[in-house]
């Protein structure tokens, strides 16, 4: 079986390898626990290095960890096998956490031995269907399985069960510097704001403006097409200053007579001459002059 059939039959299956283990129960619904394979010592189970969530709220972690005082953990963990007796999280960090945080000195595991590329999809996927990952941190899994496993972004935009569009999206993303990656993990920016940033001059300074005045997501792209209009006018302006008047007055002439956008650019002794068409049309004419002459 080639990689490809392997990824798409993996994203089709992944639901099924999870099963509903993962999914909350609304307080108010009766229903059937999923039965745990067996309890384990927690000691025993150690969180996965790769699992893309990096942020866990600590007020929800010490209202889970009340909820399993009462009622213990109601949905098994699911990981897989690193040693003998020794387990990885593949989901449910968070109750794992908050059952540290209420003294459980066992908890209820389901053991799926699968290896680290399915191990790194399982997580993103879980996390991505219960909408637990910050911009950030989705962008972030998606790079490393990309990096490590070799995806594509259609293969990822299969597993995932979003569109290709949105998993480059995500992917521009981690192109914003520093401060304002930061700014998106703690949710003073949306991914909107972020991502009309990632073109401008100076994403950090837009970026304290945007959280300072409160401006909604179309505010921030008007802001940032106005940044790069700006950036682009004096890049133009700066070229303009540097050719002497006979190299304009030239391109002046050629723009005329082709009716097209033409600019020349001496490097010393030679040079290039661009000659911009925006249909095919266009450059068929080019063309038919070039021939005709």
């Amino acid at each position: 079986m080639n990689d490809d059939i392997s990824k798409r039959r993996l994203g089709r299956g992944l639901a099924a390898l999870i099963g509903e283990m993962d999914q909350p129960i609304p307080v108010d619904e009766a229903r059937t626990p999923v039965t745990a394979d067996r309890m384990t010592p927690i000691e025993f189970v150690s969180r996965n290095p790769r699992n893309p969530r990096r942020h866990f709220d600590e007020t929800v972690l010490q209202e889970l960890a009340g909820s399993i005082r009462q009622h213990g953990i109601v949905q098994p963990i699911v990981v897989r096998t690193i040693a003998s007796g020794r387990y990885e999280i593949i989901a449910g960090e968070r109750r794992w956490r908050a059952a540290q945080l209420a003294g459980l000195v066992e908890i209820p595991v389901i053991i799926r031995d699968v290896d680290d590329r399915t191990a790194l999809e399982l997580a993103i996927v879980e996390n991505v269907q219960r909408a637990d990952l910050n911009p950030l941190e989705e962008a972030m899994g998606y790079d490393q399985l990309i990096e490590d496993h070799g995806y594509t972004q259609n293969d990822l935009g299969e597993i995932i069960g979003k569109s290709r569009s949105h998993v480059a999206n995500s992917l521009r993303l981690l192109k914003l510097p520093e401060p304002v990656r930061d700014m998106l993990a703690d949710g003073s920016l949306s991914a909107g704001h972020a991502r009309a940033l990632v073109s401008t001059s100076d994403p950090t300074a837009l970026a304290r403006q945007i959280v300072a005045k409160g401006l909604s997501v179309r505010d921030a792209e008007r802001m940032a097409q106005n940044d790069i209009r700006g950036v682009g006018q004096n890049r133009q302006a700066s070229v303009a200053q540097a050719k002497d008047s006979d190299t304009i007055a030239l391109e002046r002439s050629l723009t005329d007579r082709l009716g097209l956008d033409v600019s020349i650019s001496h490097k010393g002794s030679g040079g290039q001459l661009k000659i911009n068409y925006k249909t095919l049309e266009q450059l068929e004419e080019i063309c038919r002059l070039l021939e005709a002459r």
